[in-house]
């Protein structure tokens, strides 16, 4: 099981060399990531990690919140249909579409609120985000919970900022096995 730390920080400078202080002690590049408002100024730091973009905002979460909001809405529309007899006079046509058209407008309408609202995970961080702070994410295993104290205790102006739950390990280990395979056999 691995367990999520996020730190906050003002100078991203700073956040590149604990990051490579972190994987020179073992840690995977793909366990660090930086989260801020200013990806280019992350991006002129080019071992910081920024988290995509996709994954800042709850765009997942509210697509699949609106698919289960649209399938109901589809069931709805084909229930109403059914229990109403319409279909047997007319058909079913009209009934199907707008089934499909509700399920399509629900979904598209989850994903859209997600775009526009920031990820679960991020949503404390806002005010240190709109000031202009970074928030340093690492996630680690138990046998690297002592790196991690070791790193707050070497940066003590590196701001604890609590843990969380992390990304899986599998994901973790698939992207550092990936990067792997293709700086080894593409160099």
């Amino acid at each position: 099981m691995m367990n999520r730390h996020y730190f906050i920080s003002d100078d991203l400078d700073d956040l590149e060399r604990i990051e490579e202080e972190l994987e020179q002690k073992g840690i995977n590049k793909p366990q660090i990531h930086v989260l801020s408002k200013d990806d280019a100024a992350v991006e002129k730091h080019t071992h910081l990690h920024n988290i995509e973009s996709v994954f800042k905002q709850d765009v997942v979460r509210g697509t699949i919140l609106g698919i289960l909001f649209g399938a109901l809405a589809a069931s709805l529309v084909i229930i109403i249909g059914h229990l109403s007899k319409l279909p047997e006079t007319y058909t079913w046509i009209p009934f199907y579409f707008l089934a499909i058209v509700m399920f399509g407008f629900v979904t598209w309408s989850g994903g859209f609120y997600g775009i526009q609202t920031p990820h679960k995970d991020f949503r404390r961080f806002q005010k240190d985000l709109d000031d202009g702070k970074h928030v340093f994410i690492v996630d680690v295993e138990a046998s690297q919970e002592d790196i991690i104290s070791q790193v707050k205790y070497e940066h003590p102006h590196l701001s604890d900022a609590g843990t969380g739950s992390a990304t899986p390990r599998w994901v973790i280990m698939g992207q550092q096995n990936f990067k792997d395979i293709t700086t080894s056999t593409f160099p």
